[in-house]
């Protein structure tokens, strides 16, 4: 583990010029195209969206090389030109000293653990962005020992790289090579209402949870939704999906065995033909690019997502190609392995 016990203390703005998109850059009236548009959230690098390189005519395109930092202090380092959503969502971190890639992360990851001071709420604006204090190695005259920094994150790759050959190695799959690009031209929109049974989750309060072995799943965006067993029964079936209109909204999970879902967690179950994993993991992959609507506190409730839309590929009398999503996910690499 490192030693930081003598790092210092620096502002973002010793180290940053804090700045902020102009314009009124919105993704629903971007054209696709090839540059990164950049909003507030924890997936993809914070990119929601490519875009026309001429975006709306007034927003700035930020050349790269470059941290954002969002309202809810989720930092990422940018390595490519990109636009970035305005209305002071993003604060652009442009560095005062040579950043690189490895400095970019390991200073990233810093912020990012300063998330649990903008909860209930509070928000990283722009001005309070530049006064968050961060710790850094130094050289003998005091200043951030930038070389210290790139070595140790170049080490910690090395490792990873490593790590990640050794864990292929030692997992051998059948389904060798990876599938074509898809081509989503010709899908058709399908209300959830039309695809789904959505049933709400049940209420159970941690007092009332019993030791057990029963998944519980609740608002969370890891372990499958897992958040704990217990052993108060089931409320649900599995080979359905799991989708949170609470907390993290729109993180989606295949479910395969029976579970208790929260009263924060929607449940969807196949309408026309009984769900299996692979079909599960393909609309759960589908039902995720839909979480960027429910940012800053919107929540995705039952009503809500009875109304929503999922495209899909479709069949020739235009329902939804169960078949097609099935047997593109079996023979994805590792698919075998599920």
């Amino acid at each position: 583990m490192i030693n930081a016990s003598e790092w210092k203390e620096f502002k973002i703005s010793d180290l940053f010029d804090c700045k902020l998109s102009k314009g009124d850059l919105k993704e629903s009236e971007c054209d696709e195209g090839s540059i990164n548009l950049v909003s507030s959230g924890t997936l993809n690098n914070g990119i929601v969206k490519r875009i026309e390189e001429a975006g709306d005519g007034k927003a700035e395109i930020f050349t790269g090389n470059c941290l954002t930092l969002d309202m809810f202090c989720n930092c990422f380092y940018q390595d490519e030109k990109f636009y970035s959503v305005s209305h002071g969502r993003v604060n652009i971190l442009i560095p005062k000293f040579e950043l690189n890639r490895q400095i970019g992360l390991f200073i990233a990851t810093l912020l990012n653990k300063e998330q649990y001071r903008f909860s209930y709420g509070r928000a990283v604006y722009n001005s309070f962005a530049e006064n968050i204090v961060i710790k850094l190695p130094t050289t003998l005259s005091g200043s951030p020992d930038w070389n210290y920094i790139t070595d140790f994150m170049n080490e910690i790759e090395t490792r990873e790289r490593e790590s990640s050959s050794n864990l292929r190695n030692s997992i051998k799959t059948s389904n060798a090579s990876k599938n074509d690009k898809i081509n989503t031209d010709g899908w058709k929109e399908f209300s959830f209402d039309e695809l789904f049974i959505i049933k709400k989750g049940t209420r159970l309060t941690s007092d009332d949870m019993e030791p057990g072995n029963i998944n519980f799943i609740g608002a969370i965006d890891n372990d499958n939704g897992v958040r704990e067993t217990i052993g108060n029964g089931f409320k649900y079936d599995g080979n359905c999906i799991t989708v949170n209109y609470n907390g993290s909204v729109g993180e989606a999970f295949y479910q395969y065995e029976p579970f208790w879902a929260s009263d924060d967690v929607n449940v969807l179950f196949l309408r026309d033909r009984l769900m299996n994993k692979y079909i599960g993991l393909f609309l759960c992959t589908l039902i995720k690019k839909e979480k960027f609507k429910y940012s800053y506190g919107r929540k995705w409730n039952l009503e809500q997502m009875k109304k929503s839309f999922l495209q899909l590929p479709i069949d020739k009398v235009g329902k939804p190609d169960w078949d097609y999503m099935e047997n593109y996910v079996k023979k994805l690499p590792y698919a075998d392995k599920i």
